[in-house]
């Protein structure tokens, strides 16, 4: 029962992190960590065992969304590897330092973590993008195909490279694959086209997964029994999900997506506290 489970897991978070560019470690986590210990349906599972299966996860669900992304030609590869160049670094620290959270300890940071990530796609929205960093930085244009409109963005490398340091070591530490705050960053601070950010920011997880399950698989937190089951979900998932972005407005699963990582962050402080 626990492996159909952690398929539908893998199809869902698959499917979210595609469709907003997160890469589904947010909805894998919190949901594996509760069929596993709350459930108890996998009672040696351990926060370093669910980092582990989520970052190998997102290899799939990067690699799906980026070749779906790349037909489109919303991918901006340069920013890309400028950005990997950052978090690849933070997520193996990130990595190294999991090895030493217990799960009281984890399940509190990561809670915290939740709900500013919450917040973020709560005020993003209403926050107007600044024009400082494009004044400042390496400026870019593109051309969409659908509509011939021309969009200008850029960022200091400085700034991309560090912003990504830090998204990297959160990724490496949590399992999650840092869309969830690269995304707001690109379009807010960067000026990126939405449909831009997103397939970069795919491609970017991509890259950083393959870094980041390195070090997990080095330090022995990937239970591969449950992980296989998982990779296939994720992958079919991402790719759909990918495929709905290009025909859909994300707004009303964004907003569920809030209330959803409000009420885990909730649960999961909660959890860590007592």
């Amino acid at each position: 029962m626990e492996y159909i489970l952690l398929v539908i897991i893998g199809l869902c978070s698959g499917i979210i992190g595609a469709l907003i560019g997160l890469g589904g470690g947010v909805i894998l986590v919190p949901a594996t960590l509760f069929i596993g210990l709350t459930l108890g349906m996998i009672p040696d599972l351990t926060p370093q065992k669910v980092v582990g299966l989520s970052v190998v996860m997102m290899i799939a669900t990067g690699l799906a969304s980026t070749l779906s992304y790349m037909k489109s030609k919303t991918v901006d590869y340069k920013s890309g590897f400028i950005f990997f160049i950052g978090s690849g670094p933070g997520t193996i620290l990130g990595a190294y330092i999991n090895k030493g959270i217990d799960l009281p300890s984890f399940n509190l940071y990561f809670g915290i973590l939740l709900i500013i990530l919450a917040i973020i796609l709560l005020i993003r929205d209403h926050i107007k993008p600044l024009q400082w960093f494009v004044k400042h930085g390496k400026k870019q244009t593109f051309i969409d195909s659908k509509d011939g409109k021309s969009y200008e963005y850029g960022y200091p490398i400085w700034f991309a490279l560090f912003l990504n340091f830090m998204i990297g070591f959160a990724s490496g530490l949590f399992g999650i694959g840092g869309g969830s705050m690269i995304v707001p960053a690109m379009i807010i601070l960067f000026l990126f086209p939405p449909h831009v950010a997103i397939a970069t920011s795919m491609f970017m997880v991509f890259l950083s997964s393959i870094v980041n399950s390195a070090s997990h698989i080095y330090l022995g937190h990937v239970p591969w029994l449950y992980t296989i089951p998982v990779i296939p979900g994720a992958y079919i998932g991402a790719k759909l999900g990918a495929a709905l972005n290009k025909r859909l407005k994300s707004n009303t699963l964004v907003i569920l997506l809030r209330i959803i990582l409000l009420l885990l962050g909730i649960r999961s402080i909660y959890e860590g506290l007592f």
